[in-house]
């Protein structure tokens, strides 16, 4: 009797719950991303995301003061000061004085180095180095130390990545950069599949049903399966090194689908408005352009949905298509790479110009969501 008309199932809470896991799974990821950008490198590499209200034990490399600071006390030349920050709340376990062996002492402890040297590291940071002769050289000791440190969220991240003046430049550029290769690449795709999806809905001709299968067919060709063939054609014609060669990259391997989903809304449509059209003496371009194209809004912004979204996150087209050693035409994916460098330095900042990058697509998303479902479910239901 749960199936009658008007009365919920009693398996309902079991759906409502599998869809609510379902989501917070799906969104962990992008959680993650967004916590982890206004963390700093030490907190990343000690602990996962989710530990990020809690106080985590880390392993510091730190400096003492140099030379140039010493004083003299005693007939000993002394060197002290505090090893963290100032409104730091870290507070040191172990230390060493040498990375083999980083926690040789306790906290408080006093250790015995070269040439008769010593050193104390209290637990609060704090130290004190003696010598009975001048310190030399042009940096401070290092002190390797293991401390739990406070939970912490910093904006330094976006700072670097947004307004350092060696990353600023290259962002603005790869930002506009990728505008550029993204916009172009969205309508292209969408007015070339708009008008063969017409045809292929409503007009009669020898050899549709063909190209609907060599549409359809094209949907599992492998990308890489077509960059270098392409490639070569399109340094054969000229266009393989600007954003010319870029959009008909992403043009090419976006009809497919952009003409399947499109095909499939049209061919939904209520065939009594077009023949009525036909008989008002309407022409096929006068009904694709006052009929046809109004009411196929949903699947139009649907398929400009991904395709604006695998534009914008793409590597491996702009990456082979896209050549240029200037930096000038360096999309956002390639500029993160960049920063990173060859050794994987300033990878911390790797979140941060994640979620930078996201942040436009997310925008795009969000603001023509009600489509996308509208436009996917195309045709599905007569």
């Amino acid at each position: 009797m749960d199936n009658i008309a008007g009365r919920k199932s009693s398996l309902s809470w079991v759906v409502n719950i599998s869809v609510f896991f379902l989501v917070v799974l799906w969104l962990l990821p992008t959680v993650g991303l967004f916590v982890s950008s206004f963390r700093t490198a030490d907190q990343i590499a000690s602990s996962g995301w989710w530990k990020v209200l809690f106080p985590s034990e880390q392993n510091l490399t730190l400096r003492t003061a140099g030379p140039d600071e010493q004083v003299e006390q005693d007939g000993l030349y002394v060197l002290e000061g505090q090893l963290f920050e100032p409104g730091s709340e870290a507070e040191i376990s172990v230390w060493g004085a040498s990375s083999r062996d980083i926690a040789a002492y306790e906290a408080g402890e006093t250790a015995q180095l070269d040439d008769g040297e010593t050193l104390f590291v209290g637990a609060d940071g704090s130290y004190r180095m003696e010598s009975p002769v001048p310190f030399e050289g042009s940096r401070g000791s290092r002190v390797f130390v293991t401390a739990e440190t406070p939970p912490e969220l910093t904006l330094n991240n976006y700072k670097n990545l947004l307004f350092d003046p060696n990353n600023v430049d290259g962002m603005s550029r790869a930002f506009m950069s990728t505008l550029t290769v993204t916009i172009p690449a969205t309508v292209i795709p969408i007015v070339v599949a708009a008008f063969a999806a017409y045809a292929l809905a409503w007009m009669d001709f020898k050899g549709r049903a063909l190209l609907i299968a060599c549409v359809v067919g094209l949907l599992v060709v492998p990308l890489q399966l077509a960059l270098i063939p392409l490639l070569r054609l399109h340094l054969a014609i000229g266009i393989g090194k600007g954003y010319l060669g870029v959009w008909l990259a992403h043009t090419g391997f976006g009809l497919p689908m952009a003409i399947y989903l499109l095909r499939n809304y049209m061919v939904g449509l209520p065939r009594d408005i077009i023949e009525n059209a036909r008989v008002d003496g309407a022409t096929e371009y006068q009904i694709f352009m006052r009929i046809i194209l109004p009411l196929s809004f949903p699947a139009l912004a649907s398929f400009a949905i991904f395709q604006f979204l695998w534009t914008w996150n793409d590597l491996l087209v702009a990456k082979v298509f896209l050549i240029d050693a200037t930096g000038k035409t360096t999309v956002m994916t390639a500029k993160i790479v960049e920063l990173m460098g060859t050794r994987g330095g300033n990878w911390e900042i790797l979140a941060t110009a994640a979620f930078v990058s996201i942040s436009v697509p997310l925008l795009v998303f969000f603001l023509m969501q009600k489509y996308l479902v509208r436009g996917l479910l195309a045709g599905s239901v007569k």
